[in-house]
């Protein structure tokens, strides 16, 4: 035996340091401080490195935005987005990043990028990373590769994190905190789990979790549809009359129910069609269906999202109509601009079309509820974030709080407001139990994501979470 129970301290050192080599060894980067890009007026007022890290026969792309307080003591969080299939690029420039796209300036070509005060990496370090294979810039060579599920993606964004701290050992010592928001709150948890999987049975390197945030998360299939109808007839979308007639003829059960009745049948029918014209982003919105009345406002948005060219050449003649969705197609005709790949360090010829949200990825939902998940990790010390926006359908902030509910947790601050420049941004409760400490947040006004909507105010609540401040 090599090493026995008995072996000095000195060799345990070593091993610990011949696997780091080896699985140094095995790690593929390829990384680059950028610090100017097409758009944007003059050096970058931040430290930015993009590249690849391979992992299996994938080349996750990244981006990595330092902390601008103190890179060295400030956390850092993996952050991705969701879809799946959404790019990083979504939560770097209309979210949680320092850069934003200036819509209200643009008249064609290449849009121009503005310095965003309210960013996230004011008080944090921030790995956005394309996950999975085939969303943004990241790509694999490998035909069998392309088709990925939750648990696959998981895994790979847990091996992509353990191998970019491996090449940047020094962000192993910080706190570590992983965050995501909309489809990816599916796999978010499941890869906290992987970290303390490898924690726990001695993996090197040893990374320093502290804990984890998800935003407006989809978290269980079931509750997430159900709720949509208690959020809708709370906000005033549904009468009373009808709204109690749905909950008596379909037992609450609205999703994949295994039997429904006729009267339960024609409420639904009813509710979808009193509110089939709601944007599901944000109920306050307009639906982006601008060339026709009679045009269905889904196909308009997913249009949009799909051929935004065809919007940049001919949008709204009406100057004061805005639909959220117009903002994306800039980050369309920017990041395929050759000059902003070339800056970006993105390998020639491996994305032919780069998307905002590619939708065309063989992806298989293969975890319809991961509540066992966070009830699993309520056992261990972690500082977690979980926030939603009240104006939100998509991802109800109602849903949201039932599954929370369902952990179990003692709630030790009840419901009350929480603040920024002394007027209410939103609602806040917190539970603890047993070291783990969860604090649930709703962001007034705001849609899905809640970072698109209230830039501020998800900024001050990120703060005030990070640096351990009651929000």
């Amino acid at each position: 035996m090599l090493f026995s129970p008995n072996s000095s301290c000195s060799g345990c050192v070593f091993l610990s340091l011949l696997l780091l080599l080896l699985l140094s060894a095995t790690a593929v980067f390829c990384g680059s401080i950028v610090r100017y890009l097409p758009g944007f007026d003059g050096e970058l007022p931040f430290k930015l490195e993009t590249g690849y890290v391979r992992v299996d026969e994938i080349e996750i792309f990244y981006y990595f935005i330092e902390s601008e307080r103190n890179p060295r003591m400030d956390p850092i969080m993996l952050w991705y987005s969701g879809g799946p299939g959404c790019s990083a690029q979504n939560g770097l420039f209309y979210e949680i990043g320092p850069l934003a796209f200036n819509i209200t300036e643009y008249y064609g070509g290449l849009p121009s990028l503005e310095y965003y005060p309210y960013s996230w990496t004011k008080t944090a370090s921030i790995l956005f990373a394309d996950v999975p294979v085939g969303t943004g810039f990241s790509y694999t060579t490998d035909p069998s590769s392309w088709s990925t599920s939750d648990t696959t993606t998981a895994q790979q964004t847990y091996i992509f994190l353990k191998k970019w701290l491996i090449d940047h050992p020094q962000f192993l010592q910080v706190q570590l905190f992983v965050g995501a928001d909309s489809y990816s709150g599916i796999t978010a948890p499941m890869v906290v789990q992987h970290i303390l999987d490898g924690n726990n049975d001695g993996d090197t390197p040893h990374l320093n979790l502290k804990g984890y945030i998800v935003g407006c998360p989809r978290t269980d299939a079931g509750i997430n549809e159900n709720s949509k109808i208690k959020f809708l007839h709370r906000m005033g979308f549904i009468s009373d009359e009808l709204y109690e007639s749905a909950k008596e003829s379909c037992g609450g059960q609205y999703y994949e129910a295994d039997f429904y009745t006729p009267q339960c049948t024609e409420d639904v029918k009813l509710i979808e069609k009193g509110t089939h014209d709601l944007d599901k982003n944000n109920i306050l919105d307009p639906k982006c269906t601008w060339a026709s009345p009679q045009t269905d406002g889904d196909t308009k948005q997913r249009s949009l999202e799909e051929n935004p060219r065809n919007f940049l050449l001919s949008p709204p003649i009406i100057p004061d109509f805005w639909c959220h969705n117009f903002n994306y197609a800039l980050s369309y005709t920017w990041a395929n601009d050759v000059r902003v790949q070339k800056a970006l360090q993105v390998r020639e010829g491996t994305i032919e079309d780069w998307k905002r949200c590619n939708k065309s990825i063989p992806y298989k939902m293969d975890q319809k509820s991961v509540i066992g998940f966070h009830h699993n990790l309520s056992r261990y010390g972690l500082q977690v974030l979980v926030y939603n926006g009240d104006h939100d359908l998509t991802i109800p902030n109602v849903g949201t709080q039932e599954w929370i509910e369902l952990l179990n947790i003692t709630v030790v601050n009840d419901w009350r407001p929480w603040l920024v420049d002394g007027e209410i941004a939103g609602y806040t409760i917190k539970y603890s139990e047993h070291g783990y400490r969860l604090t649930y947040a709703t962001i007034k006004g705001a849609g899905h994501s809640p970072q698109e909507y209230k830039r501020r105010e998800c900024f001050e609540m990120f703060h005030r979470f990070i640096s351990y401040y009651p929000i």
